[in-house]
């Protein structure tokens, strides 16, 4: 009897948030509203901290670069997810797949280190405010997102390359909005535990690694908060880590549900992944923009000097 040829299977079928026509319709206009303002929370937080000379600081560096990757991540996963709320076919093929999926896994890696390094760049801010200019050197800011980008790309390449030869049976559906290499992974006729080994070393080291340095940056940090004599100076110096320990605590609670829960297309699955690729990066801008004094204050400026221009 003849083999069947698995890889010429060329497209998969994305099942998405709901089968109901009405629902589909409701939940289009829903993540449309929520991508636009995600777009434009982001693109506004770009635009402040490159024009107002005051958050020419590490510390908006890297709130710039989270800004960006938030766009990237969210543009990785919600056109096509809207695409696929208006189209009755909803298929996307297994290259695409392929390809949403690295971004995904490369995006979300990038931005858990960046995390990580926001973390510690508050950690030298509070414990060593003296010397903090001098730590925090541009050629270090730039080298330690640069050290980001890189990991994470080199983490989703090993994965993905790992994935590109993998055969998939006559079963093309993923029970999801969209493409992670989680899901695909039981769609394979093909040894697949080499490559879930790989993707769970490799989720832990990544993802478990950060965390830890994360974690550890704030011990040291409510450590040094605690020591400080004046109710006033403690509360200054927790304020300037409240929206970065906020991001984190969405970005984690919600990153880690959705890739420890098996792959199901259960209610609750879908919940944690869509806070984690679509509700997040939206409200990333509205965390800091409302939880920092500076940024506040220098979008107040630019929008005084906009208004004044065409007055």
């Amino acid at each position: 009897m003849a083999m069947k040829n698995y890889s010429a299977i060329s497209e998969f079928i994305l099942l998405g948030l709901s089968t109901d026509l009405k629902i589909q319709d409701i939940l289009f206009m829903l993540f449309l509203l929520i991508y636009l303002f995600t777009l434009m929370g982001n693109f506004l937080m770009l635009l402040v901290i490159r024009a107002d000379s005051h958050l020419h600081m590490p510390m908006y560096f890297f709130l710039r670069q989270l800004s960006f990757l938030d766009l990237c991540h969210s543009s990785v996963t919600v056109p096509k997810m809207l695409e696929n709320l208006l189209s009755e076919s909803k298929t996307i093929f297994v290259e695409s797949c392929l390809a949403q999926a690295f971004f995904v896994f490369a995006t979300g890696g990038t931005e858990a280190c960046l995390l990580a390094v926001m973390a510690y760049d508050r950690y030298v801010a509070i414990t060593s405010p003296l010397l903090y200019g001098q730590v925090m050197s541009n050629q270090l800011c730039v080298g330690m997102v640069w050290g980001s980008w890189g990991l994470a790309f080199a983490d989703a390449l090993i994965n993905i390359l790992l994935a590109v030869n993998l055969d998939y049976c006559e079963n093309q559906t993923i029970p999801h909005f969209s493409c992670e290499l989680s899901s695909l992974f039981p769609l394979s006729c093909s040894d697949t535990s080499t490559n879930f080994t790989l993707l769970l070393c490799s989720s832990v080291l990544h993802f478990f690694g950060t965390f830890i340095m994360i974690f550890s940056s704030y011990v040291r940090i409510v450590s040094t908060i605690l020591s400080i004599s004046s109710t006033s100076g403690r509360g200054k110096a927790f304020s300037t880590c409240s929206s970065h320990l906020t991001t984190v605590t969405l970005f984690y609670s919600s990153g880690f549900l959705s890739y420890l829960l098996p792959t199901s297309g259960s209610p609750l699955e879908m919940i944690f992944s869509l806070q984690y690729s679509v509700v997040t990066p939206m409200l990333n801008p509205l965390i800091y923009s409302l939880q920092n004094k500076e940024v506040k204050t220098a979008l107040g400026r630019m929008f005084r000097k906009y208004f004044h221009s065409f007055m």
